[in-house]
């Protein structure tokens, strides 16, 4: 019987395994030696091996399957310029909006469900708009996908005084060159974020289909047009499917 190696910890396999993953000497998709090679390699108990993958399942670098072999995270992150995102000469299409159209031009395949309809603001919500708590406002909730995995989920809302009798109101993934809000002559002249990291909610983990322990950015933003805002857009992004970016002139 192999005596244990006592300078081998499930945190030394852990660091190893997520080494190797960062290299790419494990790739995405990849399933992980079983448990018992890892401990014959490592020298150490099969206990040991599972304690150190459980951290890199909670850290969602490894997800489990059934029969129990576990695989390196295969979604590939995105890189989300929010300085170029909805700034100047937009890119949005009749046939998709301007993150559609950024997911597109890297060589991903994007996709939004979209639903639509009318609420009383909420105080914080109001307090975004410039509005009244219990003012009309119209919301767009959105499901967004990238080659077929969850990814976003992005809440616009709209003053009802704004978006009511325009194509704002309607179902499905509308989208209307140089954006929806200029073509109904409410242009974005400039815009405001807010980043919050935290841990998901319930709903939030269910949706995107996330790993325990995987924070998420809040992104809020919030567009202003010559009278004031016109928009508050909130967006939930997985902190495992995202590369946040912004370019500053200094």
């Amino acid at each position: 019987m192999t005596t244990p190696n006592s300078k081998v910890t499930a945190r030394s396999i852990a660091d190893d395994l997520r080494e190797q993953i960062r290299t790419g000497v494990l790739r995405p998709g990849e399933a992980l030696p079983t448990t018992r090679e890892l401990a014959e390699s490592y020298g150490v108990t099969m206990k040991t091996v599972s304690s150190g993958i459980d951290s890199l399942k909670a850290e969602g670098l490894v997800v489990g399957e059934r029969g129990g072999r576990r695989r390196v995270r295969s979604d590939r992150p995105i890189t989300w310029n929010l300085t170029r995102f909805e700034r100047g000469q937009r890119r949005d299409t009749a046939a998709m909006d301007d993150w559609s159209t950024s997911i597109k031009e890297a060589g991903r395949e994007p996709e939004q469900h979209v639903k639509v309809f009318s609420e009383e603001a909420s105080a914080e919500v109001a307090s975004w708009l410039a509005l009244s708590p219990g003012d009309e406002v119209v919301v767009r909730e959105r499901s967004r996908l990238v080659d077929g995995h969850p990814f976003q989920l992005s809440t616009s809302y709209f003053p009802g005084t704004i978006a009511n009798g325009t194509p704002l109101t309607q179902a499905g993934d509308v989208a209307m060159p140089g954006g929806i809000l200029k073509a109904i002559g409410h242009p974005q002249h400039r815009v405001r974020d807010e980043i919050t990291v935290r841990m998901p909610t319930p709903e939030e983990t269910e949706r995107l289909q996330l790993p325990p322990g995987t924070p998420v950015a809040q992104h809020v933003r919030i567009g202003y047009g010559e009278q004031g805002p016109v928009r508050a857009m909130t967006t939930i992004a997985p902190g495992d499917r995202h590369v946040l970016v912004y370019e500053l002139e200094v």
